[in-house]
Order: structure tokens, then C-alpha cells, then sequence
């Protein structure tokens, strides 16, 4: 295993919670890839307790949203990790900026593997959270890992139809698939000459007056301070543009309905990416599911309190019953 470069410094996006100890943790998914992740215990915790993993959104770090649920989740009475996905942030993985249904989805397994050998946490009482990209990773996780006991998507995408159907739909057909293989071989082939990887580019800055209001919601989370973070792909450079090849032929909900655990999906009623988790709704099956919808809210507002509508005492209520 790799030897990781963690930070002693509080560098999150948010203040620190005085009802909750941190420490910094490693553990390792089947791959081999070391993954880092702040691990908050609430204080005068007593006996065994319940755990909760949280990682995304997708091309975000710890320091951000999913340490802020984490960390909120912790001063509720669960012990809960904030996880860098392989590749990113202080985890381990070469080469970085690269991302993959199968390693992401891997990597919640991972941190459950590491919270059901954790002398602190009760096994049998283990759940998840996955923000925006990996709301679609925590649910592929949960049809795959039935230690998981409950999961919560917030404010969801499915990052395999967005890969193969675009933005609303907008290049779902044959030829724009094809069209984007053929610029993703191109860049493959360039990449392997350079012997480096371009990236994409994280949010565009400055923001053009015509770009669209969701992405202008992105920029005032992650190029703001706000939500900005230096390690975050979404603040700085991007994802490398082959990066997220394998979405497009791998798509991450197929065996959703197979969840026998209970599911929470959360999601703005203004967002634009609303339909991902009604479409993940739709695939769920039994009535241990349920769609919360919050009025008025917009994609990033469940992405950190400015909003004041991330619904901690739902989850909480929703963690408590089926964490027994």
C-alpha cells in the first residue's frame, strides 16, 4: 500500500463542530487503492456505534459536502467517515483525476469494510450517503453489498445517463455517442504520445453571462468561498478528459431494483437534476422507498447549510429506525 500525504490542518469548507471529535483514517478497497477520510465520533459516545460512510459529490474532496453531512451525522450520535474517492483528493490512485462505476462503487464496499472491523462500530448497524455523482455510486453499492442497511442519495445524479444521454436528453442517439467515442480514442491516442493526461477543466471561470443558470449554481459553490477547495477537481482543473470513459458502456443502476434495504432519495424540487433521482425512484422496488422532495431548493443547496435545507433530522429519523 502506498504511503499517504494527509494534512494536519482543519482546511475543510466548514467550521468545526465542538461535539465531535476527528481524527484522520486510511483503509484500502480490493484494488489495492489507500483511500483517506476524516472520521468524526461524537463526544461521550458510549458502546458500539452506528456508522454512516459519505463520499461525493462527484469531483469534490472530503473537505467539502461530504465531510459537512458527516460531520453533522456525528453530532447526531452516528460514527460517520468523509471519504476521498480513489484517485482524488488525499487518496491514492494513479494515475489522478480518473474515475470508474466499478472503483467508485468499490470504494463505499471499502469504507464498509473498514467500519465492520472498526472496534467502535456495531457491524450490523452500517449505512451510507452519497452526494450528487456518487448518490448513483451509493446505490449501485447498496444492490451489490447487502451489509449496507440503509442508504441515502442526496440530490442524485446517475452518471451513466448523463454519459450516454447528456443533459436532458440532449445527445441521446447513436451518432453523438459515437461522435464523443471517436474525440475520447483521439484523445487516448494523444495522451499516450505526451505520456501525460489532459484535463478537462473544473467549473468554468470567470462564468460567461449565457452560461447556464445550473452551472452558475456550480460556480457559486465551488469558485466561491463558499464551497472552493484547492484539492477539489471541480475548484481547480477538472477531471482528465478520458476520465470518465467507462460511464458511457456501464450503466450504474441497472440491478437497483434488487435492493432489499431501505433507500432515501433526497433531491430540490428547482434542480436540474431532479429527474436522475426520480428515475432511480422509479427503479426501486417494495416500500421501504421513498423520494423526498424539497421545495424550492436547487441542485447545490443540498450541497452545504447557505440554504439551510439539507434535511439532517429526516436522515437522522431515517438512519435511527433502520440502523436498529
Amino acid at each position: 500500500m502506498s504511503t499517504l500525504n494527509l494534512t494536519d490542518e482543519w482546511d475543510k469548507t466548514f467550521p468545526k463542530s465542538q461535539l465531535v471529535n476527528h481524527s484522520k483514517v486510511t483503509f484500502h478497497n480490493r484494488y489495492g487503492i489507500e483511500l483517506a477520510a476524516d472520521m468524526y465520533i461524537p463526544k461521550n459516545a458510549d458502546g458500539k456505534l452506528p456508522a454512516i460512510a459519505v463520499s461525493g459529490p462527484f469531483g469534490a474532496v472530503k473537505e467539502q459536502s461530504s465531510g459537512l453531512y458527516a460531520q453533522h451525522m456525528a453530532e447526531r450520535g452516528f460514527l460517520t467517515i468523509a471519504f476521498d474517492p480513489s484517485f482524488t483528493g488525499e487518496s491514492g490512485g494513479e494515475p489522478r483525476r480518473m474515475a470508474s462505476p466499478d472503483i467508485n462503487t468499490e470504494d463505499f464496499c471499502a469504507a464498509v469494510d473498514f467500519l465492520s472491523t472498526c472496534d467502535l462500530v456495531d457491524p450490523k448497524r452500517i449505512g451510507i450517503i452519497g452526494i450528487c455523482g456518487f448518490g448513483g455510486m451509493a446505490i449501485n453499492a447498496a444492490a451489490l453489498d447487502p451489509r449496507i442497511k440503509a442508504t441515502v442519495a442526496s440530490t442524485m445524479y446517475d452518471m451513466s445517463r448523463v454519459a450516454r444521454e447528456g443533459y436532458f436528453g440532449s445527445t441521446d442517439s447513436e451518432e453523438a455517442r459515437d461522435a464523443q467515442r471517436q474525440a475520447w480514442a483521439a484523445q487516448r491516442t494523444e495522451d499516450y504520445r505526451t505520456g501525460s493526461y489532459k484535463r478537462a477543466g473544473g467549473v468554468v471561470d470567470p462564468l460567461p453571462e449565457d452560461a447556464p443558470w445550473f452551472v452558475k449554481d456550480y460556480h457559486a459553490y465551488y469558485k466561491t468561498e463558499r464551497g472552493f477547495h484547492p484539492r477539489s477537481g471541480n475548484s481547480t482543473d477538472g477531471w482528465n478528459v478520458i476520465g470518465t470513459i467507462s460511464f458511457l458502456n456501464q450503466p450504474l443502476l441497472d440491478m437497483a431494483g434488487e435492493i432489499k434495504t431501505p433507500v432515501l432519495l433526497i433531491h430540490g424540487e428547482k434542480a436540474h437534476s431532479r429527474y436522475f433521482s426520480e428515475g432511480a425512484f422509479a427503479r426501486l422496488k417494495g416500500d421501504n422507498k421513498e423520494l423526498m422532495i424539497i421545495p424550492g431548493a436547487v441542485h447545490t443547496d443540498l450541497y452545504d447549510d447557505v440554504a439551510g435545507v439539507i434535511p439532517y433530522d429526516k436522515m437522522e429519523i431515517f438512519f435511527k429506525e433502520n440502523l436498529k
